[in-house]
């Protein structure tokens, strides 16, 4: 019995460290917190099914959709955003079969680091302004909230963001966005901008409302390519997780089998009206620092945020969060993932002053950051979907410079 209770126990410690960013993509992009917690829930069992127990990772709400998302819900409305999720889900089951294809030799040819790197920049910067403007208390061009007050609630929230991050120790290093929010909002309390009586109206059970998608192609092929960036961080967080563990998971379950239980986490999660999910960091460092290497936490942490879903009161309490609140965490929170992807060009060495490397990253930042759509007749395409097709077929077409700086070094190492 207290084997069960500690694993319980390890379970909810799980979801804690990745609950922040986990309700936070739904908050910014309006759709359902609790769609989210029962999404991650289900998604994270399914992913357990397709590999076999084997692998300790939960599956969380991405923030490469965020951008894409409120882009998609403001064309095409949120029903065919949930269809074009649900199809978004199929591009892991092309990895999958591309890497029990060839391997990942294939993989790394289309999506080499130069392609890679400013398209996940693109998903940060692409979705800068809206962070700013919730900071400010901004909507839709009009003043929501006192300027003032907005910008103290935003300061706060991400300055105790930073603080968590930077200076913390231990599982609490973890949790900084939780960490932001929780400052926020009590700041938020106190000078009191909270709607205290939408909570107390809430009932405490309540049956998460399922979002119905409807077909919609364009959204769909808009959201096809968006799900390049997280398939490949899934890769990486699988290594990652390797590490910890000492196991290659790349080997046994197999990374098509992860990626196939990713990709269906991932229509799973936009048949149900929640955000697609993908591979949490987070709980990769809390598993290094526990210790705690069984699975079965995953299941518990999985079965806990399924439970919380069904919490009427909850749910509204992350519904009341004030907007400067998250936008101030936005403000770092997007940023990051730009680095992230500035981090994979400095790591990979790519050759800026190659050509060709200049110009798919020039592209693709302009794109992106631009706004650039790309529409023929009834189809259209943009943001990162549109960039990732740009930055993948510059790859393939444009010649490599024989006379490049990597030429001259293989020249004279010979």
């Amino acid at each position: 019995m207290f084997h069960y209770a500690k694993q319980a126990v390890s379970g909810a410690q799980i979801l804690f460290v990745a609950f922040g960013a986990l309700v936070l993509v739904p908050l910014l992009t309006g759709l359902n917190p609790a769609m989210a917690l029962l999404g991650a829930g289900i998604g994270t069992l399914v992913f357990q099914l397709c590999t076999g127990r084997q692998v300790p990772i939960f599956l969380g709400s991405s923030f490469a959709f965020i951008g894409p998302i409120i882009y998609s819900v403001h064309t095409w409305g949120m029903p065919s955003t949930m269809f074009g999720l649900f199809c978004a889900g199929f591009m892991y089951f092309v990895f999958a079969a591309i890497v029990r294809w060839r391997g990942m030799a294939l993989v790394n040819r289309l999506l080499p680091p130069v392609v890679i790197g400013p398209v996940i920049m693109i998903i940060g910067l692409s979705v800068a302004t809206a962070a700013s403007s919730m900071a400010m208390g901004r909507a839709g061009g009009h003043q929501v909230m006192p300027y003032p007050t907005a910008m103290l609630l935003a300061a706060v929230s991400l300055a105790t963001t930073i603080v968590v991050a930077i200076f913390a120790r231990g599982i609490v290093k973890l949790i900084p966005i939780l960490a932001g929010v929780i400052a926020g909002y009590l700041l938020a309390l106190a000078l009191g901008v909270v709607d205290i009586a939408h909570i107390v109206n809430a009932p405490w059970f309540a049956m998460p409302q399922l979002a119905a998608p409807t077909v919609n192609w364009a959204a769909a092929l808009f959201m096809l390519p968006v799900a390049i960036a997280p398939a490949i961080e899934h890769i990486g967080g699988v290594m990652a997780i390797g590490g910890v563990t000492g196991k290659d998971y790349t080997k046994a379950p197999g990374l098509h089998r992860t990626l196939c239980g990713d990709g269906l986490g991932v229509c799973i999660a936009g048949l149900i009206g929640g955000p697609p999910v993908t591979t949490y960091a987070e709980v990769t460092g809390a598993v290094m620092i526990t210790r705690n290497f069984n699975p079965v936490t995953m299941t518990w942490a999985a079965a806990f945020a399924i439970a919380m879903a069904f919490f009427g009161k909850f749910n509204a309490l992350l519904q009341s969060i004030p907007m400067p609140v998250m936008g101030g965490i936005m403000v770092l929170l997007f940023g990051t993932i730009a680095s992230i992807g500035l981090k994979t060009l400095i790591e990979s060495k790519v050759d800026l002053m190659e050509p060709r490397n200049l110009v798919i990253i020039s592209v693709v930042l302009t794109s992106g950051i631009g706004g650039l759509e790309l529409k023929i007749g009834s189809f259209g395409l943009a943001g990162v979907g549109l960039c990732s097709v740009m930055a993948i077929v510059l790859n393939l077409i444009l010649p490599r410079r024989s006379g490049s700086h990597e030429g001259i070094a293989e020249a004279r190492d010979i």
